[in-house]
């Protein structure tokens, strides 16, 4: 039954963005429109544009809006930049971990802010407050820099795949063996390491960015990034 003008709550970016965010965890970014997000607001799609002047721009307040929630999560965690003397690392793989709970509620969104391509004030904040941490640690500015290089979208809690395969995964047990024995011979590399993986698709962003794999990517990284900045510090 459609909500009377008397009962609605305003319209305001927030609520426009707010269902947007819904519409998307529903149907995937691809198939979000602007006639979508209004009927989940029971109003008129031109009501929309008052808010978010363009679907352009809708899409670049999608973005702002899930950096905003993964801070939001973030600072729950209520715990200090490490001092002089410990351990950085164990503070920034809980606050990627949370960013990717957060990610996980939000499956477009890895694809979306790659497309996007620029980033805003709020993404911009968010890894000012992530450098904070590491340059609290005892990274110097340079290593600093390296760091958010190598950690790419890991800080946001998700990994950039080299590819994705637009095929279906195989459920059926002997299609998945004959597939593997189809490549073996001219793939026997790979085809050893198929044999082993293992993915588990109610954790996955992307293809191959399961929740183990991610972590051991994310281990390894935190981990070479202190034996640089011990062998730094040795230097100095």
């Amino acid at each position: 039954m459609p909500v009377s003008s008397a009962r609605r709550a305003p319209l305001t970016r927030a609520r426009v963005l707010a269902a947007a965010t819904a519409v998307a965890d529903e149907v995937g970014i691809e198939r979000l429109t602007m006639r979508l997000v209004a009927d989940r607001l029971d109003v008129e799609a031109m009501a929309l544009y008052r808010h978010v002047a363009s679907k352009d721009a809708l899409l670049e307040g999608l973005v702002e809006s899930v950096v905003d929630e993964v801070s939001a999560a973030c600072a729950t965690l209520d715990e200090p930049q490490p001092g002089p003397g410990e351990d950085w690392r164990a503070v920034a793989r809980r606050r990627i971990l949370t960013a990717r709970e957060v990610v996980l509620r939000h499956p477009w969104f890895p694809s979306l802010i790659s497309a996007r391509g620029t980033m805003g004030g709020s993404l911009l904040r968010y890894f000012d407050a992530f450098s904070g941490i590491l340059l609290a640690g005892g990274l110097s500015p340079e290593l600093l820099h390296r760091a958010l290089h190598t950690l790419g979208s890991r800080v946001l809690g998700f990994t950039q795949e080299l590819f994705a395969p637009d095929a279906p995964a195989l459920a059926d047990p002997d299609e998945a063996t004959a597939a593997l024995e189809a490549v073996a011979a001219d793939l026997p590399s790979i085809a050893r390491m198929m044999a082993v993986a293992v993915h588990d698709a109610d954790t996955t962003i992307g293809w191959c960015d399961d929740q183990a794999e991610f972590e051991f990517g994310l281990d390894v990284t935190l981990d070479g990034l202190e034996a640089r900045r011990r062998e730094e510090a040795g230097r100095g």
